[in-house]
């Protein structure tokens, strides 16, 4: 009609500002109150968010059917001239556990073990400019020789009074708390170095006020569960991938790279394996109060004599089965016997019907108790021969079978119990001169299976040594 117009659809504007985001002409169904971090700063008259949201929030707003019309991304190029980088099992096995991360959390490695060289293949990996956050100017100089060896450009630095900027730059946190302001939408990919500094103090502002999306933090010492903990997962991302010093140090384990990888459930996977935990959680709470002092192990054998105990039992079964062999345990087992093709694997899981649907997935040979030992022991010489390079099993490689010829095990689920563990190691992986073994253990995070991994790898650690 004549004289009418339509209004078009606002574009909201994301402007960086000091280490901020400044959201202009939001509309007004967007309801970014709604978003935790995210204000309405009156003296400007818009939202401001911290930095760090760029890339959520441009999410949240594209959920929302709100169009954007400009949003801060890194200012530099990506780097170029990175060279190759080998890296030991257990580095590769870290890198990939922040890259099915989705590049965002942070890898524990004891002092030593090639947690820089792990970042160097992460920088080396992804077509983004590049900040390294360093405790010290020690660090930053030790930093600038490493990647010297492996990277072709140029190298910016940032400490004691030099702020020189390029696409792979090295600051120590001083300067970065004191900078980010400036740089803080320069970078793609945010590296922080000994990250347990970070999580309780006024210098994590400095990750605040980066756009990065990327992020990699590397530690020998993580923060334990709590509130550091928390703040650091929201700065940085959780811990990705975790090897203690008891894993690679020690005369008895020497051969041996322990390699613990935390995955995590869906959001299908996790709502359904919460509501089982609490039915079952509650079925047990009912049979304490009428049995003080007795365990868990107690309550599974009296469950049957009550309602309440068949439904925590079989939720407890079913919470257990969800455990044994979610969607990121089949991702991450694809990926290393990818990984170890050629290599005489051995994958550890909790029942026969996993063994079953690894075996159908994979084309590896299964071994489970209804192969008779006959045909068991064909299986074990085609194995040692070469003729198999992978075997799957729930519990027949538990009892004694030694398979000397095995290089590399996959704990898909845990052992019951530190013996049986120690059994699988010491049988099936055991060292000779001519080998390094490597014993996977996929375990979920926020689940039983971590402090079942913790008391398994206890019996590994290296005992300490009095002098003569």
């Amino acid at each position: 009609m004549a004289g009418t117009s339509l209004a078009l659809p606002t574009a909201v504007r994301i402007q960086f500002d000091r280490g901020t985001l400044l959201l202009h002409e939001v509309p007004q169904g967007a309801r970014l109150d709604e978003i935790k971090g995210v204000l309405w700063d009156h003296r400007v008259g818009c939202f401001r968010a911290p930095a760090r949201l760029t890339y959520s929030l441009l999410s949240v707003l594209r959920k929302r059917d709100v169009h954007v019309s400009d949003s801060p991304c890194p200012t530099l190029g990506p780097p170029s001239g990175f060279r190759p980088l080998p890296l030991r099992p257990y580095q590769q096995a870290a890198l990939d556990a922040w890259c099915m991360a989705g590049r965002r959390g942070v890898i524990v490695l004891p002092t030593g073990s090639g947690k820089t060289r792990v970042a160097l293949a992460a920088m080396a990996g992804i077509r983004a400019p590049i900040l390294c956050l360093v405790p010290t100017l020690a660090l930053l100089a030790q930093w600038c020789v490493a990647l010297d060896e492996v990277y072709g450009g140029p190298i910016g630095r940032c400490g004691d009074g030099e702020r020189t900027i390029a696409p792979v730059t090295i600051s120590t946190f001083a300067s970065a708390y004191r900078h980010m302001p400036l740089l803080g939408d320069h970078f793609g990919l945010l590296v922080v170095d000994e990250t347990h500094h970070f999580g309780s103090g006024v210098r994590d502002e400095a990750l605040e006020m980066s756009i990065a999306p990327l992020r990699l933090g590397l530690t020998a010492t993580p923060c334990p569960p709590g509130p550091q903990a928390d703040r650091l997962a929201g700065l940085v991302g959780p811990v990705v991938y975790e090897l203690t010093l008891g894993d690679l140090a020690g005369d008895a384990l020497a051969p041996l790279d322990r390699i613990t990888w935390h995955l995590r459930l869906d959001a299908d996977e996790r709502r359904e394996y919460e509501a089982l935990r609490s039915t079952y959680r509650k079925a047990f709470q009912v049979f304490l109060g009428a049995r003080l002092g007795d365990r868990w192990e107690d309550f599974l054998r009296h469950a049957s004599r009550t309602d309440e105990g068949r439904i925590g039992v079989a939720a407890w079964r079913r919470a257990s089965r969800i455990l044994a062999y979610p969607r990121s345990k089949r991702e991450a087992l694809g990926l290393l016997l990818r990984r170890h093709r050629g290599q005489r694997t051995l994958v550890f899981v909790a029942n026969n019907e996993t063994a079953y649907a690894v075996a159908r997935e994979h084309l590896i040979m299964p071994l489970t108790c209804d192969i008779g030992a006959k045909e068991r022991e064909s299986v074990l010489a085609r194995f040692r021969d070469g003729s198999l390079f992978a075997l799957v099993s729930a519990q027949v490689l538990n009892e004694g079978i030694d398979v000397p010829d095995a290089e590399v095990g996959i704990v898909v689920a845990g052992s019951h119990g530190v013996r049986e563990h120690v059994q699988r190691v010491g049988r099936l992986l055991r060292p000779r001169p001519d080998k390094r073994a490597t014993l996977y253990e996929l375990v979920i995070a926020a689940s039983g299976e971590i402090y079942q991994a913790e008391r398994r790898a206890e019996p590994l650690a290296p005992r300490a040594r009095s002098a003569a």
